[in-house]
């Protein structure tokens, strides 16, 4: 029995879109293929394997007719990958000019990923990239040519591994049908207006963390924060910033939060409440983590863990960050 080959299409969409916009276009997509996800802000994947047979469309001409569909009835430009998996396929997308589409078939992805900088790859960071440009590894072909007990001990086991199997183009992960835009939310209200920076600052770092234990609870991550602030005369500000990588990261959410609550500029504001939304959540396991080079960030993330099952058999109480150690 062979398995059948899987034509995967990345459309990279350019335009700012609502989040009505978004689902509008994924039902669009949707009568192309039923396989159709997300990949916020402003891309789709469409799984066109079963597809094919029903429209009786080579994969090219199937991703023009998905490209047509969203021209004619939103005026919307894209610029389109076709591969073999999402990896590749939104790689291809990448390097196509708006409008055009790149299409890498089966027979030709060595070739095709061997010239490209090794920084195409998804999750490789600067600290990494910085690493193997050192060594003189500037390239794809570069990486797959280099024995792996030396890559390992450039970077490590895991991370040598794992940049091995992007350099050839691996990627196992289906397209997973979108479902309704979610978020997450945590939200405190004072005992009384406080005006002092110190409480505000220990209630934003609450809310992160909240975000973060629930989101690692229901395997989740976030690309986005939203941050409201009400005031005692019950008006509010809200400020909303995009992480670098989608995350459930606690850390990484505290940063951000508090990112959001310094440029804010309360300085002597009375808050009544603070309110914590996290937005365009996805899978944990659909998303590339950048490298690190950086052992202290798997011990933290470790550590993180070993609170999370602590907390789940003692309680939520039982593991707090040192700055929420006394209560509001």
């Amino acid at each position: 029995m062979t398995t059948r080959q899987r034509h995967i299409a990345h459309l990279h969409l350019h335009a700012s879109l609502t989040e009505d916009q978004y689902d509008d276009i994924i039902e669009l997509m949707s009568g192309v293929t039923p396989h159709v996800q997300a990949v916020p802000p402003n891309a789709v994947q469409l799984d066109l394997t079963s597809a094919l047979r029903y429209f009786d469309l080579s994969p090219y001409d199937m991703v023009q007719l998905a490209k047509m569909r969203l021209k004619a009835l939103y005026g919307i430009d894209s610029s389109a990958g076709l591969a073999g998996n999402r990896m590749l396929a939104a790689m291809a997308a990448d390097a196509s000019a708006p409008g055009d589409a790149t299409w890498v078939p089966a027979g030709q992805v060595a070739e095709w990923l061997y010239p490209r900088p090794v920084t195409a790859l998804p999750g490789i960071g600067r600290a990494t990239a910085e690493t193997l440009s050192r060594y003189g590894l500037h390239t794809i072909g570069q990486v797959i040519d280099l024995p792996a007990a030396t890559l390992q001990r450039l970077l490590g086991a895991g991370p040598a591994r794992l940049l091995a199997e992007r350099a050839r183009g691996h990627d196992p992960r289906p397209v997973v049908p979108s479902e309704p835009v979610a978020h997450l939310g945590a939200d405190l209200v004072l005992e009384r207006d406080c005006l002092d920076p110190v409480q505000h600052h220990r209630a934003v770092l609450g809310l992160a963390d909240q975000i973060g234990q629930r989101l690692r609870g229901e395997s989740q991550i976030a690309g986005r924060l939203t941050l409201a602030v009400r005031y005692a005369d019950r008006s509010s500000t809200t400020r909303t910033r995009t992480l670098p990588e989608p995350t459930n990261h606690s850390p990484t959410l505290v940063t951000a939060a508090l990112g959001l609550l310094t440029s804010l500029g309360l300085q002597r504001a009375r808050v009544r409440a603070f309110a914590l939304r996290a937005d365009d959540l996805l899978p944990a396991g659909d998303a590339y983590r950048q490298l690190s080079l950086d052992p202290s960030d798997a011990r933290a993330r470790a550590a993180e863990a070993a609170a999370d099952r602590a907390r789940r058999r003692f309680g939520a109480e039982a593991v707090r960050p040192a700055a929420l150690a006394d209560r509001y």
